[in-house]
């Protein structure tokens, strides 16, 4: 967008780098036509103001770069308005293959319909074949492919099993020989509900990328070295991802912390934490929240999330959040022959 006229109520730049990570409405001159300023707006996320350069990203994800000396106007303001309405529709199956995008492995390969993942061992999600469909072999052969591949890896060979959605001789044959891991419930919610709890003022502050405190505050890869590189690519996959954090009081790093994944018209959440001591105050719904405004903004209309069955702390949070189970799904591991 472009003109030539000022922006009423926008008179002055009122943002500073402490506001990155808000939603800012900036003005900026594009050009100078005829010895008179053209101007320029833009909505979005303030995520990063460095060596005199903001950064801001729109609602459709284009990043606009912007001088500091070509700041004319700048103010923090509200998310956009979510969408009401349902949750999208999506079976099982279509819902798993969703969340499996938003949680990239780094190598992956076609056996049939199923598909195997791997990503150096970090999480069983991304270590495991998601066996939906027809493998495009007899049971017997494709289970032998699955220990093949992972065993070439030095991964033990995981069978994703969704309840429904997986065949059910594959279940009732994994349920005789296989080892059972990691029963988890995925839930699923309209988006706009969540959105609307958003503060525009709160602590919470977004990213496209993982700092290092982010990362560090982050257990599943349990400060391993030889881990972070696989977290990394894993973490920073799938479509649209955006990374949430709430700084501590005494600057000790992020009280809490979470991840979001925009893909079309689903949004979906992960690495939500809060440090012990900082919870039962709120914070991992103002995560939610702020990252379902961000998510809503880029069209999504649905949300879902995995939670293993065990953690009924991170369920009765969800529950109050309005998401409801879908389905479930488990990791069986093969024995090695």
């Amino acid at each position: 967008m472009a003109d030539n006229g000022p922006q009423q109520g926008l008179a002055e730049v009122r943002i500073t780098p402490s506001d990155v990570g808000r939603r800012v409405s900036v003005r900026r001159i594009l050009e100078i036509v005829e010895r008179r300023p053209v101007f320029g707006d833009a909505v979005g996320v303030l995520t990063s103001w460095d060596g005199g350069v903001l950064t801001v990203v729109r609602r459709d994800g284009e990043a606009v770069e912007i001088a500091e000396d070509l700041l004319v106007a700048g103010k923090p303001v509200p998310p956009a308005p979510a969408r009401r309405g349902p949750a999208p529709e999506a079976g099982p199956a279509e819902l798993q293959r969703i969340a499996a995008r938003g949680w990239p492995a780094m190598e992956t390969a076609a056996l049939g319909e199923w598909t195997l993942r791997a990503a150096d061992g970090f999480t069983r999600r991304a270590n495991s074949v998601q066996a939906l469909g027809d493998p495009g072999l007899p049971l017997p052969a494709a289970l032998d492919a699955v220990r093949d591949w992972y065993g070439a890896r030095g991964l033990p060979a995981l069978v994703e099993v969704t309840v429904p959605g997986s065949d059910a001789v594959l279940r009732e044959k994994l349920d005789r020989f296989a080892i059972e891991l990691s029963r988890t419930e995925v839930r699923s919610a309209p988006l706009a509900p969540l959105a609307r709890l958003a503060d525009a003022g709160g602590p919470v502050r977004l990213a496209r990328a993982a700092s290092a405190d982010w990362m560090a505050r982050y257990h599943r890869f349990g400060g391993d070295p030889a881990l972070e590189q696989a977290a990394r690519a894993v973490l920073h996959g799938g479509p649209s991802v955006w990374f949430a954090t709430v700084p501590s009081a005494d600057g000790s790093g992020p009280a809490a912390i979470g991840r979001c994944v925009v893909d079309g018209a689903w949004a979906g959440f992960s690495a939500v934490e809060v440090v012990p001591e900082q919870r039962r105050r709120g914070l991992g719904s103002q995560v939610m929240a702020a990252l379902a405004a961000r998510a809503a903004e880029e069209g999504a209309t649905g949300a879902y999330l995995q939670v293993e069955t065990a953690n009924s702390g991170a369920i009765a949070l969800y529950d109050r959040l309005g998401f409801a189970t879908s389905h479930t799904y488990h990791y069986c591991r093969l024995p090695r022959s």
